[in-house]
């Protein structure tokens, strides 16, 4: 899964089908609503994004647990994201 303005890193594979990457995404790029089939764990590593109504800036951390609608992500400013899952990605399902 790409959207323009974002690069994955995959960094380990902590668990089978699991993954730790490193996401950067460039200031306005929007990661719309959407829902994965695994526990998600995020930390904000540099910059500001907004989750939601929630604003988050460097050393904030938050965890989505599995099948929860989150988001919409969006870039404030560039933004680098370290993201845990203990789980299959899953197909990317945006939620209207």
């Amino acid at each position: 899964m790409q959207f323009l303005g974002t690069q994955f890193l995959p960094l380990a594979e902590p668990v089978p089908d699991g993954s730790i990457h490193l996401l950067k995404m460039k200031e306005g790029t929007i990661i719309p609503r959407h829902t994965h089939p695994s526990d998600e764990y995020v930390f904000v590593l540099s910059g500001v994004i907004q989750t939601g109504a929630k604003t988050c800036s460097q050393g904030t951390f938050w965890f989505t647990p599995a099948y929860t609608q989150q988001g919409a992500h969006q870039a404030i400013t560039d933004v680098e994201l370290m993201t845990v899952r203990l789980g299959k990605m899953g197909a990317f399902e945006t939620v209207d």
